[in-house]
């Protein structure tokens, strides 16, 4: 019945499921950390213990599943758990292709321990389909891309990235956080794996670290991750699950109240006489704007960069003096934040030192931009 509702309906009831016992809309959390096995000693339910799985799970896992066009949905402790876990359902000796430009924790794990663990590791420019082809092995098993790419926006052309992993062999993971499933489907395109830091839009109100994944059919990679999942311990906590069912009901709204002020803002300050530059797939002169406009649907995302004319000092003090944006790391609440990103990063960062990142939250637009005026002034 759920395969005929538009996506904001699926989101919004959070697939309509009611709970059987109390028929309450919304539904329970689940604290248990064990379960009872039957008569004979079978676990029929299921269950087995909350290292593997939790009954509170599971709305949210089939809600993100469901919106990504996807076969099935697991959810992580931490956007990092669910990125990391997806490398180390490899073998060591194996080969994988990442972007130069990418979240900056996931780069410093696959360039440090995951290179020790022994996988081989090749940053590439993944906007750059030829400079993808050139990279792949014979031993390539993984490609993975961020779209866009924090925190320079960089776009990746998705489907042109399966066709060259996919003929050689390899898988496609796209890391989706900031697009998320209201602006575009990767499994759709071709990819394999879908992964989110549910921590930032999913969740959207800064209050609940969360990862999560979602793949495109039940393959033995999917398998792996499963049970690494279990192993490992990465699960997220029952209450944490619950909120992020709760946030992805507000899903659609606040994603696309995010992206219209994104572009009103960008277009704002993109030949403002303190900005140097404005960094957003929603500007015609964006270099990747063509593939974004392709292979994104309903706006180009809530977040922007913006280079401050007079360089790193003065973007520093740019974020010093604002009052309605939060000067504060993370993105996809409906808080709008702001930070100096080249300082958060440190050495070997791709940020210019005279870039600001924005995530752009639900306020008033007119707001934001004020507020931002003053502070370049």
């Amino acid at each position: 019945m759920t395969e005929s509702r538009k996506p904001q309906t699926l989101a919004a009831q959070a697939l309509g499921w009611v709970d059987e016992k109390t028929k309450a809309v919304v539904g329970p959390i689940h604290t248990s950390t064990t379960y009872i096995r039957d008569p004979d000693n079978q676990y029929r339910s299921g269950r087995i213990y909350a290292r593997a799985d939790n009954p509170t799970f599971d709305q949210a896992e089939a809600t993100l599943a469901a919106l990504e066009g996807g076969h099935a949905a697991m959810v992580f402790a931490s956007g990092m758990a669910a990125a990391t876990v997806a490398f180390q359902a490899l073998a060591p000796g194996d080969h994988v292709v990442v972007p130069n430009v990418m979240y900056w924790s996931l780069r410093n794990w696959l360039t440090g321990f995951a290179r020790d663990w022994g996988l081989q590791v090749d940053t590439v420019d993944t906007s750059n389909l030829d400079a993808i082809v050139a990279a792949m092995r014979p031993n390539t098993r993984l490609v993975w891309i961020e779209t866009p790419a924090n925190p320079l926006w960089t776009i990746s052309d998705i489907a042109g990235v399966c066709a060259i992993a996919h003929a050689r062999g390899a898988a496609v993971a796209v890391d989706s956080t900031v697009a998320t499933p209201v602006l575009t489907q990767p499994l759709a395109l071709g990819a394999d794996l879908v992964m989110h830091s549910a921590t930032k839009y999913l969740n959207g109100h800064a209050d609940v670290i969360a990862g999560a994944l979602v793949t495109r059919e039940d393959t033995p990679l999917w398998q792996r991750i499963r049970t690494l999942r279990a192993q490992l311990g990465s699960v997220i906590g029952p209450f944490e699950a619950w909120l992020l069912t709760r946030g992805m009901r507000t899903l659609f709204p606040r994603v696309e109240v995010a992206c219209r002020n994104a572009q009103r803002i960008a277009e704002h300050f993109a030949d403002h006489a303190k900005v140097s530059g404005v960094l957003y797939p929603g500007l015609p002169a964006f270099p990747g704007h063509a593939i974004a406009k392709r292979q994104m649907r309903g706006g180009f995302g809530g977040m922007l960069s913006i280079r401050v004319r007079a360089g790193e000092s003065a973007a520093i003090d740019t974020a010093a003096r604002v009052n309605v944006w939060k000067r504060a790391t993370s993105l996809g609440g409906v808080e709008s934040l702001l930070e100096h990103r080249a300082s958060v990063e440190g050495a070997g960062t791709p940020a210019p030192p005279d870039l600001l990142r924005l995530s752009v939250g639900i306020e008033d637009a007119g707001d934001l931009i004020g507020d931002l005026e003053q502070a370049l002034r």
